[in-house]
């Protein structure tokens, strides 16, 4: 799974009282950290705000935990192979649209890559790489043209037996999205819903200006390259640097291409923004396997969404349509 890379949002609020204010909460859901931050006239309301958008981030969890026994998604990779599953229509949408990505980026994205074994190890104790045989069946099972959705039945069904699908490359930005519609339609005017790095903005800062986030390169931790402002759209970072090993003088890192089995590389950052976080959640997973050109090429194809990539010799490239006021 991609490291998410806490971005950092600044805020630029005078000493001056303004009618409404920012709150912010830090705490652990889906086993991730969240920051849930709302505008609101007091600390009453904006803790009830968070309250419920803690509510239904849990919610989403439930529906789509493969670790939950209980959940619909077990129940889905429990019947693989053997029946189809009955579940909500919420579940069905989400797996539908996970399909759509998967065919737009050629299959780099696929939520069946649950179903990978894991013979790659990043813990230090790997000394040879796995033989072709062992990479080409680790990934026998995977495939998201098996995923069969039935609508009118609200099914779905894994055709082999065996086979998985997980959320963790959608799962939080889905869960962000999700609260952030919650809170826009019990009022909330402004705030940001940070997934352990996947994160959604709306509305503006109390003293009206856009939130702000700064982006980073993994090889200067220390110095934004650049700030840029988010307005409602959700901003996804994500780093593939810290986890890897060196065969033959070649980097394998630990993204993992569900079509061959091997390691991606030559990509250490990626930073999409999009309407929606699961959609750039998605993207920039999938813009690691895809490589720096046909990422790039596939990003400038589709609307409202760009991306800031950087490449493991510390080189940064942009999507066309990017603005980036360099930091000095």
């Amino acid at each position: 799974m991609l490291k998410k890379l806490f971005l950092f949002i600044f805020l630029s609020i005078g000493v001056q009282a303004f009618s409404q204010q920012i709150y912010k909460r830090t705490l652990k859901l889906m086993g991730s950290r969240f920051d849930i931050t709302v505008v609101a006239q007091d600390s009453v309301e904006a803790h009830k705000h968070i309250d419920l958008a803690v509510k239904e981030i849990s919610r989403i969890e439930k529906l789509i935990s493969s670790w939950d026994p209980d959940s619909q998604t077990s129940a889905i990779n429990k019947n693989a192979g053997l029946q189809a599953v009955k579940v909500n229509s919420e579940l069905i949408k989400l797996i539908k649209r996970a399909k759509k990505i998967s065919q737009l980026t050629d299959g780099a994205f696929d939520i069946s890559y649950a179903s990978m074994d894991k013979i790659w190890k990043f813990d230090g104790s790997m000394k040879k790489m796995p033989s072709d045989e062992a990479i080409k069946n680790s990934v026998s099972k995977v495939g998201y043209q098996n995923i069969v959705i039935d609508e009118e039945n609200s099914t779905v069904f894994l055709k082999l037996e065996g086979m998985k699908i997980g959320f963790g490359a959608i799962g939080k930005g889905y869960a962000a999205d999700k609260a952030k519609d919650l809170l826009i339609s019990k009022g909330v005017v402004a705030g940001i819903i940070n997934a352990s790095g996947d994160m959604n903005t709306w509305g503006k800062q109390p003293n009206g200006e856009s939130w702000k986030v700064a982006i980073t390169n993994p090889m200067n931790k220390n110095k934004a390259f650049a700030l840029l402002p988010l307005n409602n759209e959700a901003v996804v970072t994500s780093g593939n640097y810290e986890k890897y090993v060196n065969f033959n003088g070649k980097r394998y890192t630990h993204i993992i291409d569900p079509r061959t089995g091997y390691p991606s590389s030559g990509i250490i950052s990626a930073t999409v923004f999009a309407p929606k976080a699961e959609l750039a959640d998605a993207l920039a997973t999938s813009i690691f396997v895809m490589g720096k050109e046909v990422g790039l090429n596939r990003i400038n194809q589709l609307p409202k969404v760009e991306c800031i990539l950087i490449d493991d010799q510390g080189n940064i490239f942009t999507s066309s349509n990017i603005e980036i006021n360099t930091k000095s």
